[in-house]
C-alpha cells in the first residue's frame, strides 16, 4: 500500500518520544456529543490550561448497537507533576 512504510516510522517516533517522558494520561471529560467533545478542547486549549496541545489526547471509543460512540479528553501529566 502506498505511504505504509511512512504510516509505520511516524507511529514508531511518536512511541519512542512517549517512551521518553515518564508520565500518565489523566482524563477530564468524556462525553457521547462529538461537537461537545470539540468545544471542550478548544476552550481549553483558549483558556490556557493546556499550553502544549500535543499534550492533550481524544480517544473515541466506537459504538455498536448497544453502546454508543464516545469521545473522551485526556491530559498528558508527566510524573514529575504528578
Amino acid at each position: 500500500m502506498p505511504g505504509q512504510q511512512k504510516r509505520k516510522r511516524s507511529r514508531e517516533r511518536a512511541h519512542r518520544r512517549a517512551k521518553a517522558v515518564a508520565g500518565h494520561w489523566e482524563p477530564l471529560f468524556s462525553t457521547q456529543e462529538h461537537a461537545e467533545m470539540k468545544e471542550y478542547a478548544r476552550r481549553l486549549i483558549a483558556e490556557g490550561e493546556v499550553t502544549n496541545p500535543e499534550s492533550l489526547r481524544i480517544d473515541q471509543f466506537c459504538g455498536r448497537l448497544t453502546h454508543p460512540t464516545t469521545y473522551r479528553v485526556s491530559v498528558f501529566v508527566p510524573r514529575d507533576q504528578a
